[in-house]
């Protein structure tokens, strides 16, 4: 997965979706940390203090059910079905919950001991900080165990130890990993700054790190984020607003700008061209054309990997893109900054 972008994309018109109602007593024209202090009190009120973090094994199966197989869950730091690895797994059947070989169990994205004072212990009946779900990830048993409580740090590809004893969560994933380190950051402050997540350099005079706010901009939400904020909300009483507009981050923080979902603050994209496919659907090749010049394709499956990628010396009006090799269904076509969506027969 990515610079991810997604099917949610195509399912907002490839532009920009309705702010949704949750924010409708949010004054989102704020900026900095009167915005950040307008959506920390909007996501600490009106929560299900009784949510446990026992809850969570039945939640998930709503909010991170695999699109294509209702009865699979995705696991996060995941990337590979079929290479004889479990602990390698992106999707697991969702009754394989436990702590074997080859089950999954819940994998703190912020880990518990980082959080100053750390969250403490997770039992079934444990509720609060260490229960809250916006934190909690299916993961294959024995990948949990692999990140334990690393820090994350920059890579690329897929997820693993990086550097020093610290921890990347994969093209596919790092931008999930940011929004979740963006909202307990907003939900609890000081007790979960980015810097006890993450290693880098902040952003400005921010306490948020450039690194969060780099992959929140690279990896753009995906279809599992999205499906997770309406259940969560109706069950916990919260959303967490970087899935609903990565934009929220910029916003706040600064650094680079990221995907605005709602086309409330966007201004007129330079990189922005209208480009047609053909033929779409395809079985083998299928051309670009377009009015402007561009130099970048990037195509992603609708779980958001990467599957082509070419960038070009020269700007170009058409290029042709290989699909034959692709499985059937559903992928994105990104050119420069504009998405269309391309069927493979």
């Amino acid at each position: 997965m990515k610079t991810k972008i997604t099917l949610l994309l195509l399912l907002i018109g490839l532009t920009s979706i309705a702010q949704q109602s949750y924010y409708d007593d949010v004054d989102i024209t704020l900026e900095g940390q009167s915005l950040y202090n307008e959506l920390q009190d909007k996501v600490s009120s009106g929560l299900n203090a009784n949510y446990t973090y026992g809850d969570f094994r039945d939640t998930l199966k709503i909010t991170d059910a695999n699109p294509d197989d209702s009865s699979e869950v995705l696991l996060i730091y995941g990337f590979n079905d079929n290479d004889g690895d479990c602990t390698t797994d992106l999707t697991r059947d969702n009754d394989n919950f436990g702590g074997n070989a080859c089950e999954y169990n819940r994998e703190h994205t912020f880990p518990r001991s980082l959080s100053d004072p750390p969250m403490g212990s997770a039992s079934n009946g444990s509720n609060g900080i260490v229960a809250d779900p916006h934190n909690l990830r299916p993961s294959d048993v024995q990948r949990n165990g692999n990140r334990g409580s690393k820090k994350f740090a920059d890579g690329s590809g897929n997820s693993g130890d990086v550097g020093s004893g610290n921890w990347y969560p994969g093209d596919a994933w790092k931008g999930d990993a940011a929004r979740i380190v963006m909202f307990m950051y907003l939900r609890y402050g000081e007790r979960c700054l980015p810097e006890f997540v993450g290693v880098g350099a902040t952003q400005g005079s921010t306490e948020m790190l450039q690194l969060f706010l780099e992959w929140n901009a690279e990896d753009p939400v995906s279809e599992v984020e999205m499906q997770r904020n309406p259940q969560l909300e109706t069950e916990y009483g919260s959303r967490n607003p970087f899935i609903d507009n990565p934009a929220l981050a910029t916003r706040i923080w600064g650094g680079v700008q990221a995907e605005d979902l709602w086309g409330t603050f966007s201004v007129t994209d330079e990189n922005a061209i209208s480009f047609s496919l053909y033929p779409n659907p395809a079985r083998h090749l299928t051309t670009i054309s377009s009015a402007t010049p561009f130099k970048n394709i990037t195509v992603f499956d609708i779980t958001g990997k990467k599957v082509y990628e070419s960038t070009f010396a020269k700007a170009q009006l058409n290029n042709s893109i290989p699909v034959r090799n692709l499985a059937k269904g559903m992928y994105l076509v990104q050119v420069e900054k504009t998405v269309q969506k391309l069927i493979v027969r």
